[in-house]
């Protein structure tokens, strides 16, 4: 009949062996003659395996009753050489004890390390539980933060939609009584007008903001590219009566970048910089590398921007002008971040703010690309 394997592996089995062990050694030293005395210590020190054994996998337990056990089965031979061999019997005492409590300290070795596997192996078991919810709140905090945003962003576009639509509604009463003088209907279709570019412009933003364009990288000269958005914001500043001063640094590598959405993005913060300034006044554009960064500051000399609101002047809909839609510099922010980069804004330690825009020179690489092509 044959054992299953599972069967060898139990805990029973494993006794029965080290039983074995022990009853073919003690017989073994039984049927060996007493004048071989080499062979006899060699049986003598074999009782380490067993006492080992025992120890390391049932613990102490387990090598006090491995040593009883082979007390009891070569205390026969003992007995029986007492008398004829006393130095072989001494010796089998000696290292049955010697080897015994070494099984002993090893059986308590042995417990110490399972108690500290089991704790281990607990405290593994509860991370993982407390890491699985950690992960599933953290998801849920995700899902949650996004419908919040999601919802902010209608209520504010809901908001910002409202008053064009109000000012639409009133004038296209007048018009519908059809009372109103030339001029009342002149001025009414001016508001209707106005309001629909203004609801236009919003919606455009908007989906601008919300369904951003990927970049179409190409390399770019800094210096011409910054140039170039200056001389379309100049008229505007001239009627300010503010000068745009472009101060670039020498050597400036090509950028890899979208221009059209750079172009996009400079003229946003130098036109809000001119508009910002109470002429005669000064736009500073500055441009360097720094650590292998493209970095370009605007430096306005307008009035800043109060401290608590500093953290939301890239929020959507955030806005500190009368007209404005508060969707520019979201959109500014958003574009700069897809090409790998930071927008930031601070005030100045006189007058004014600096908007910083820093990019790599390098295209970023796409998730899971490692190299690229040279």
């Amino acid at each position: 009949m044959s054992i299953p394997w599972q069967n060898l592996r139990s805990s029973r089995w494993k006794a029965i062996y080290i039983g074995i062990l022990i009853l073919l050694l003690a017989i073994t030293i039984w049927l060996t003659p007493p004048r071989a005395v080499e062979l006899h210590n060699i049986l003598h020190h074999l009782n380490f395996l067993p006492f080992m054994i025992a120890g390391m996998i049932f613990g102490w337990r387990g090598a006090v009753w491995a040593l009883l056990f082979a007390t009891l089965v070569q205390t026969p031979t003992i007995v029986r050489h007492w008398t004829h061999w006393p130095m072989d019997a001494q010796d089998q005492v000696v290292e049955l004890s010697i080897f015994g409590a070494a099984g002993i300290i090893a059986g308590f070795l042995s417990d110490r390390e399972r108690i500290q596997r089991k704790r281990v192996e607990a405290t593994k078991t509860e991370l993982e539980h407390v890491y699985t919810e950690l992960r599933q709140k953290i998801d849920q905090m995700k899902k949650a933060e996004r419908l919040s945003a999601v919802g902010q962003l209608a209520a504010s576009l809901a908001h910002e939609i409202r008053n064009p639509l109000a000012s639409i509604s009133g004038a296209a009463g007048i018009l519908k009584r059809g009372h109103a003088s030339q001029e009342n209907t002149d001025e009414c279709l001016g508001i209707l007008e106005k309001e629909s570019q203004r609801l236009n412009k919003l919606l455009t933003n908007f989906l601008d903001f919300a369904r951003p364009r990927l970049p179409r990288y190409q390399p770019v000269n800094p210096g011409t590219l910054i140039e170039s958005v200056a001389s379309i914001a100049r008229h505007s500043a001239i009627l300010r009566d503010v000068e745009l001063v472009i101060e670039e640094a020498k050597n400036i590598p090509a950028v890899e970048c979208d221009a059209e959405q750079l172009k996009q993005v400079l003229l946003n913060l130098i036109i809000n910089a001119v508009q910002a300034t109470e002429g005669p006044g000064t736009v500073q554009i500055r441009s360097f590398v720094r650590q292998n960064r493209l970095q370009i500051e605007i430096c306005d000399e307008g009035s800043g921007i109060a401290p608590e609101q500093q953290e939301k002047i890239f929020d959507p809909f955030f806005t500190t002008k009368e007209n404005g839609t508060g969707l520019g510099l979201a959109i500014a922010a958003n574009i700069i971040e897809q090409h790998g980069g930071t927008l930031s804004g601070t005030n100045n330690p006189e007058k004014g703010m600096t908007f910083r825009l820093e990019l790599p020179i390098t295209r970023p690489l796409k998730p899971g690309e490692a190299t690229r092509a040279q």
